[in-house]
């Protein structure tokens, strides 16, 4: 026996074997429509008992292992099912001929036979046949299931009269000698009379016996059948079928412990009626391993009345832990017989599936490990790739996950091994992509931002590596891109300074081709591949929003909301929102933004690469109202270190405006980076409100600007600086230009003055102005002019000064302007000092003024 059957189970052991497959021409569709109607009918009832009959189905079963039969009668093909197309009379005598030849192949071991014809009508369907079924089509067949099970019990009628028939078989001396075929030529010239050979022929035939009987569903019968076998076989040394009865004691064991099953099929096989001890559900008793060999008990129908025997042949089954013992002992008889190989190999199979549910995963993975290293024939690339898929599965099965993707991964590279003409580039990439969870790989990067990386990166690089190499064997480059960004993405940390370089050429080429996108990538079999997002080209370490220059900082006039009035809540605390509070805070700026402006948020950013990272089309992502975001283009030193970057927008609509991240391009990969998903990183808060459009202007003056740096006020800022030197008594104008260039108008204007430092006693107003002539050009439109002109006059007493001629080389006068604000607006802090000097009257809430301030330095 050459071709093994990885998906072998201890309970095949009481199946009958039968084959279905097409004749002639048969679609692939219609043929596996009926098979799996034909496969649906797996167990039946006998008639006029408690016994169970159970059927295995094979579409294609090779004629090779079919003389292996008499070794192990559930390998032997017992019925044959064809399956064939035939439209007219004329071709019928054709199609019957094919299958009596398809008959011929599985000939000596058939009991019955059936051939299922599809769209012949007529005379000749009209003639009753027991072997011959016909059917105008596949949809018209209703009576295909009834048609198996009448099959089935033709199959039972003989299996039962070939196990009587050998059951009682009081021939003495003239027992046949069973033999596996690689036994034939060894037994020519052996004395047939010597008292070891009869027992060699005893104890094959008590084993075959047994065979029939578990398939007849005499379960207890067949227990004693092999014990009785042990005994015999072991005493000739006849190791070979010594293996095979001792598996067969451990199938009849596991059957009887395990009624459910060990090959993962779903839902017991034993139905209730079926013939069980009275302690069945007692499995794991210490006395079940005590062997009582009764064969009075043995019966020709499987009913025995009395029920106290029962008992004692319920002793004859093996205890959980014997069984593993058994198939052991079996698989080392196995291993001295070069061609036994597949036997074993099937052995090491089933006790691991055993062990599986008995939870031994250390014990199982011994028995794998030995299947491993049986060296059978020259195997094809197919049944390579389909050894180590079990090999996988059961690996699995037994929670050695690495393992399991070990051997997967072997046959995902057995799929495209140099010796197949045309490799299989797609099995090899549905084959990795299994592997991953094995090597705790996940194809979504938001499992690698959750703390510790988890799993070998060494081993996890080289399946990426192989993931790209193959999506791009199978001419899907967008999968390329993706894979090789996730390396990149996820594997920074472990990459070398070479390999680093080497990876972004390979996806610098490939985006050439297929720029990386945002989008999702979805597979034929139903896989999704998530985005991956370059959050650590380049890393960003803090975020921060930055308020608008003083200048242009907007500000509510405290005068227009009255001194009693009061913005803050009545309630000193509110139980609803109590909660949310400080969230709230953490999120929301306590500054504005103003619609149309340009607005700055500025990043701490890192360079991890050995080489400049160019970084392109790098802009904010915003949620809330419309931005226009101005994106910008950098290109950072190698390992650059804490770098500022700082990205400017511009708000066109009044509302909350939230920054979700940003986005860049970077190696020909666009990148959507969302603050949340960026691990460390620290932020003033991502959330701020824009207030409308506000008027902007400009100040000029007729003095020359001053030589020196004046330090405003906090929260002030100094436009423009002029300098004036006058003695005492002497009068100067000074003439200031407003000019609006913005795109709002201004509607009113307020004039403000403050001295700063002074050491000696100023007499009557230092400044003075009148703003008549000027108000009455307001509300100054955009791109109009108005001006004014203060007058300063000095008077100072100079009594008990000393050396106030050198204090007084550099006096000056500075004039300051803030821009235009809503009335309703946050001051950014309150001027407590500042006189208003002509104030406008009859404001209404909801105007917009524009503030000055005007401010004198003198020593």
């Amino acid at each position: 026996m050459s071709v093994p059957d990885y998906m072998q189970c201890a309970e095949d052991h009481q199946t009958l074997l039968v084959v279905v497959q097409p004749v002639g021409i048969v679609s692939e569709e219609n043929f596996f429509r009926i098979y799996k109607r034909i496969s649906s009918v797996s167990q039946i009832n006998v008639r006029d008992s408690q016994r169970v009959l159970y059927i295995r189905y094979r579409h294609h079963y090779p004629p090779e292992n079919n003389e292996w039969g008499d070794f192990q009668t559930h390998r032997k093909v017992v019925g044959l099912i064809t399956v064939t197309d035939c439209f007219s009379a004329k071709d019928w005598p054709q199609t019957f001929e094919k299958f009596h030849v398809q008959k011929e192949i599985y000939g000596s071991t058939l009991y019955d036979s059936r051939l299922f014809v599809f769209g012949l009508q007529g005379e000749i369907a009209e003639q009753p046949r027991t072997d011959v079924a016909f059917y105008p089509n596949y949809d018209e067949c209703e009576s295909v299931e009834k048609r198996i099970e009448d099959f089935i019990e033709s199959l039972f009628i003989v299996l039962e009269s070939k196990r009587l028939d050998r059951a009682t078989d009081k021939s003495g001396d003239k027992i046949p000698l069973l033999c596996v075929p690689f036994e034939k030529k060894d037994f020519v010239g052996l004395d047939t009379d010597s008292r070891h050979y009869k027992k060699r022929c005893q104890g094959r035939m008590r084993k075959h016996v047994g065979d029939l009987c578990l398939q007849a569903g005499m379960l207890q019968d067949s227990l004693v059948h092999y014990h009785m076998s042990v005994e015999l076989l072991r005493s000739v040394n006849d190791f070979l079928w010594l293996g095979a009865a001792l598996e067969g004691l451990c199938s009849a064991s596991v059957i009887y412990h395990y009624p459910g099953g060990t090959g993962g099929k779903t839902g017991a096989r034993r139905p209730q009626g079926s013939s069980l001890p009275a302690d069945a559900g007692n499995r794991h008793r210490p006395g079940a391993q005590e062997v009582l060999i009764d064969p009075g008990a043995l019966t020709t129908n499987g009913i025995n009345a009395d029920t106290s025997t029962e008992i004692g042949r319920a002793k004859n089954c093996l205890s959980p832990e014997d069984i593993i013992d058994k198939y052991k002992e079996a698989i080392s008889y196995y291993s001295k017989y070069k061609n036994a190989g597949v036997i074993e190999l099937e052995a090491c199979v089933k006790a691991v599936r055993v062990l599986a549910i008995q939870k031994r995963s250390m014990e199982a993975s011994e028995f794998l490990q030995n299947a491993v290293y049986i060296n059978l024939r020259q195997l094809s690339e197919e049944e390579k790739i389909q050894r180590y898929s079990i090999l996988s599965e059961l690996y699995e099965l037994i929670g050695f996950h690495r393992k399991s993707a070990f051997f997967k991964r072997v046959a995902a590279m057995q799929c495209v091994a140099p010796s197949i003409a045309e490799p299989g580039w797609r099995a090899c990439y549905k084959l990795l992509l299994e592997t991953l969870p094995g090597y705790s790989l996940s194809l979504d990067p938001k499992d690698f931002n959750k703390g510790t990386h988890r799993g070998w990166a060494a081993v996890q690089m080289r399946l990426l590596h192989e993931l790209v190499y193959a999506s791009r064997r199978m001419g899907n480059p967008a999968l390329s891109v993706r894979h090789l960004s996730f390396l990149l993405q996820t594997m920074l940390d472990f990459l070398s300074d070479q390999e680093k370089k080497d990876v972004t050429q390979s996806l610098e080429s490939y985006t050439s081709k297929c720029p990386g996108t945002m989008e999702l990538l979805s597979l034929p079999d139903g896989l999704n591949l998530p985005p991956v997002p370059f959050t650590k080209l380049p890393i960003v370490r803090r975020v921060k929003l930055l308020n608008l220059p003083a200048s242009l900082q907007p500000q509510k006039m405290k005068s227009l909301l009255g001194q009693n009035m009061s913005t803050k809540s009545p309630f000193i605390y509110s139980p609803i929102i109590a909660h949310n509070r400080g969230e709230e805070r953490s999120k929301k700026i306590d500054f504005q933004w103003v619609q149309g402006d340009v607005c700055e948020v500025q990043l701490m950013v890192y360079n991890p690469m050995p080489f400049e990272l160019r970084v392109e089309n790098m802009g904010l992502l915003t949620s809330g109202v419309e931005f226009e975001s101005l994106p910008a283009a950098l290109s950072l030193p190698a390992e650059s270190g804490l770098y500022p970057v700082t990205l400017v927008g511009v708000p066109r609509s009044t509302g909350q405006i939230t920054i979700n991240g940003y986005h860049t391009t970077v190696f020909g990969v666009f990148s959507d980076c969302l603050l949340d998903s960026l691990p460390g990183i620290k932020t003033n808060g991502s959330t701020v409100e824009v207030i409308p459009a506000l008027p902007r202007l400009q100040i000029s003056t007729s003095l020359p600007r001053s030589a020196r740096t004046l330090q405003p006020a906090s929260g002030d800022e100094i436009s423009t600086n002029v300098s004036v030197q006058l003695y005492n008594g002497e009068t100067q104008q000074l003439d200031i230009k407003l000019e609006n260039i913005g795109t709002e108008p201004l509607e009113k204007l307020e004039v403000t003055s403050k001295i700063l430092t002074t050491k000696e006693k100023l007499y009557g107003d230092f400044l003075s102005w009148k703003l008549e002539e000027t108000l009455s050009q307001f509300p100054l439109q955009p791109g109009k002019t108005a001006t004014f002109t203060v007058n300063i006059k000095v008077k100072l007493d100079f009594s008990c000064q000393e050396n106030l001629l050198q204090d007084l080389n550099d006096d000056g006068i500075s004039v300051s302007g803030l821009p235009l604000s809503s009335p309703f607006r946050q001051v950014v802090k309150p001027r407590v000092d500042s006189k208003p000097v002509n104030p406008p009257e009859g404001s209404k809430t909801g105007d917009f003024s524009h503030v000055k301030e005007q401010k004198d330095l003198s020593q």
